[in-house]
């Protein structure tokens, strides 16, 4: 299961790679046929490997005439992308949202890898504090953090 999912994503974002416009529009059912599985298949990939903490918007419509519309969010300007990250994290987020907001992060290069890590081990600080429940202040150290890096 994991290897055809991991397919699925690939054929997606190569796809996404060779257009202009940042988005694609697919038929959920044809693309389940083209991997001879269900579609919920397809629903599992995108949920999981298309989240907006990873830099994607899908768009769908069910029926007949349905289609998936997946939009690579990109962010030119400093300000656009401190936005997008502090939409995310939101007034509260958790210690494992937040490595995952990370790992995204750096998979899309708008951190290092020694970034993510001193952000971690800062976050872990508060839980490690005895603070485990204390989403407000991961969020607002985290957004501080993040914005400081890109220039907030």
């Amino acid at each position: 299961m994991q290897n055809l999912s991991h397919d699925i994503e690939k054929y997606i974002l190569d796809l996404l790679e060779g257009v202009e416009d940042n988005f694609i529009s697919l038929r959920r059912k044809e693309l389940a046929e083209m991997f001879e599985c269900v579609p919920s298949q397809i629903n599992y990939v995108l949920r999981s490997r298309f989240t907006p903490e990873q830099g994607y918007l899908i768009e769908s419509r069910r029926g007949e005439h349905g289609y998936i519309k997946i939009l690579r969010i990109t962010c030119e300007k400093t300000s656009e992308k401190i936005s997008h990250i502090n939409e995310i994290i939101g007034d509260e987020i958790t210690f494992k949202e937040a490595r995952k907001l990370l790992a995204a992060l750096q998979s899309r290069r708008m951190i290092t890898g020694r970034e993510r890590l001193l952000i971690e081990v800062a976050l872990k600080h508060i839980t490690d504090s005895g603070h485990d429940e204390d989403t407000e202040e991961t969020a607002y150290l985290l957004r501080n953090m993040l914005g400081g890096l890109m220039g907030a």
